[in-house]
């Protein structure tokens, strides 16, 4: 977890716990004033005062929970995309001359080594990475000699797959939920804490107060979830790079298969090598 992810969280923490304990503050010495002599070991009905603001509270968290859920799956479905999309690119080299066929097996396996190791990484902050585009980029080069053949329309097609998956995973890198949401989804959460915690008696309260602190807990679990799934390649509930890293798995065994290890033009980091 980034480090700007974890600031996130323990924020919403310190926050929702603060606001517990102003509303049991409130409870103790400002609900006495309120009541001038009443009787006050019953509270005011809770559903009546903060029932609709509770359930506006469960409302937004759900449809903002669903929103980034949405983001989680496209980003999964992009990553394992991309990776079969790569998987056919070696494929289908199997089938061009060996001068082409090294060559796309080569910077197949550099550009998983790339995003494995280091785009990866990146997307934790909502960015790219410039490496794999380098292999990219010079496995469309390698094309170029087949071009007018059967093979060169299929390689195309699936170059064009890998593209745009990959496009695709970098986009729902970035947060699809605005802050603005999500700060306004934090105070409301604080708001409705508050308002149960002065609705609750003062006197006789233990269930109340057992019942207000599991109902922050939740509310306050929805709200790191939200954050967590938002960013799908950061936090603790996470997209790995699983599928990215069988195709580099069978794709260096074909490639060393004919070749050795010190034939690939890249590091063990998908970095070029300087020869």
């Amino acid at each position: 977890m980034s480090s700007a992810q974890e600031v996130a969280v323990v924020l919403v923490i310190v926050v929702a716990v603060l606001a517990l304990c102003a509303g049991l503050a409130a409870n103790r010495f400002l609900r006495p004033r309120l009541l001038a002599g009443d009787d006050d070991d019953a509270g005011m009905a809770v559903k009546d005062l903060v029932g609709p603001l509770l359930t506006l509270t469960v409302l937004l968290l759900a449809f903002v929970l669903v929103t980034a859920s949405g983001s989680y799956g496209k980003a999964e479905v992009a990553a394992r995309g991309e990776a079969r999309a790569l998987d056919q690119l070696t494929e289908i080299a199997e089938y061009t001359p060996p001068a082409e066929r090294e060559r796309v097996q080569a910077d197949t396996v550099c550009y998983a080594r790339a995003v494995r190791t280091q785009e990866w990484h990146a997307m934790a902050n909502g960015h790219g990475s410039a490496a794999p585009s380098v292999w990219s980029t010079d496995v469309r080069r390698s094309f170029r000699d087949l071009e007018g053949k059967p093979v060169f329309g299929m390689l195309i097609s699936a170059d064009s797959k890998r593209s745009d998956e990959r496009e695709e995973r970098l986009t729902q890198a970035t947060a699809s939920i605005p802050s603005a949401i999500f700060w306004f989804l934090l105070a409301t959460l604080t708001i409705t804490v508050v308002a149960l915690g002065i609705c609750l008696p003062r006197r006789n309260n233990r269930g109340q107060i057992i019942a207000l602190t599991v109902i922050t807990a939740l509310l306050t679990t929805a709200l790191c979830i939200i954050r967590d799934v938002d960013r799908p390649f950061d936090g603790v509930i996470n997209v790995h790079p699983t599928a990215i890293t069988e195709v580099e798995r069978q794709a260096t065994r074909d490639f060393l298969a004919n070749h050795q290890p010190a034939d690939l033009p890249c590091d063990d980091n998908g970095n070029k090598r300087n020869t």
